[in-house]
């Protein structure tokens, strides 16, 4: 008997939550209206103001302008399932990579420099710039120091790239000067990048998100532009040399498999397939499989490589050089775009 008045009042809880005098909002969302766009006075500042909840503009081009019917949807990059913080290096730059948004990384590292007694001097949400005070070395009291740590959109989607520059003055000089170029001592910039990349690691769930922060960065360092009469491509705004690196990571994944490549050219040679997975060039297929000289893959596309200005631009052709069809060269282009790191 008590486990069936148990099992009437759960049936009345489920099928009627406001017999019970509480009210169910739970789709009170879909009868919401948009509300007009506030208006501040012309003899007030209103440059504070923005949208509660912004919604980027998408700038990737995932579909043709004109195409009769809707494509199968783009396949989820490599990358999205990486939980990953990773040091990373070309020349003499160093930065952090994370791959969460710059918005949830800046209430994160503002807690981890508060939480181990950093002091800020300066913190710009919307630049992306957080500066420490100068602080004073127990094994250098010579000199004070102090750390310009700069939080941008990464290459990767949906990712940060974190970078921190050092500056020293002696001790008894109160002028500050500008920030340089290069850190003062290597050895300061890598030991705090250390520092930064254990600590994220070790919160790997803080939930926090800044909504003054969801600008961070600027304009992406990467898109695919898809011009109304010349051929889609991928628009870089780094050096060639990063570019460079991050395209060769990327058409090893994703379905695709580099065959040669020549950087003076700027030129690289791949086979794409959509069976290719990440699974296919696995150790124990490859353990266990025959391969035949028809087994051997070959190249079915061209990746170029052109800087241009400021920026590179990277297009996918066909074999022999010609252009491939709007369709066709978009979806190669998205994926490539969506695993470069």
């Amino acid at each position: 008997m008590k486990h069936y008045i148990y099992l009437v009042l759960m049936c009345i809880a489920v099928t009627s939550c406001s017999w019970l005098g509480i009210e169910d909002r739970s789709g009170d969302y879909l009868l919401s209206e948009e509300t007009q766009v506030t208006v501040v006075p012309e003899n007030m500042d209103g440059s504070k103001l923005g949208e509660i909840y912004h919604i980027p503009k998408l700038s990737d081009d995932v579909v043709p302008n004109a195409t009769p019917e809707v494509p199968r949807p783009q396949p989820i990059s490599v990358n999205a399932f990486e939980q990953l913080v990773k040091i990373q290096r070309i020349d003499s730059k160093r930065w952090i990579l994370i791959n969460n948004s710059p918005s949830e990384l800046w209430p994160r590292v503002r807690n981890i420099l508060n939480r181990n007694g950093i002091p800020t001097a300066t913190a710009d949400g919307s630049g992306g710039v957080i500066e420490t005070i100068w602080l004073d070395y127990s094994s250098d009291p010579e000199n004070k120091h102090r750390f310009r740590f700069s939080i941008s959109s990464g290459v990767q989607l949906n990712s940060t790239e974190i970078t921190i520059l050092h500056q020293h003055k002696p001790a008894d000089i109160d002028r500050v000067s500008q920030w340089p170029q290069l850190s003062d001592t290597d050895t300061k910039e890598k030991d705090m990048v250390t520092f930064l990349a254990e600590e994220l690691v070790r919160q790997p769930d803080y939930a926090s998100v800044s909504l003054l922060a969801q600008d961070i960065g600027g304009e992406s360092k990467v898109e695919v532009i898809n011009p109304d009469i010349t051929d889609p491509y991928i628009l870089v705004r780094l050096t060639y040399d990063r570019a460079w690196a991050s395209i060769n990571y990327s058409v090893s994944r994703g379905g695709f498999s580099l065959i040669d490549k020549d950087r003076s050219e700027g030129l690289l040679l791949v086979n794409y397939s959509d069976e290719l997975t990440e699974d296919s060039s696995s150790f124990f297929k490859n353990l266990f499989s025959a391969k035949s000289e028809d087994e051997i893959l070959k190249a079915n596309y061209r990746i170029l490589v052109k800087k241009v200005e400021q920026n590179v631009e990277i297009r996918a052709v066909s074999l022999e050089g010609d252009s491939l069809d709007r369709e066709q060269s978009l979806k190669l282009l998205n994926i490539v775009r969506s695993n470069m790191s």
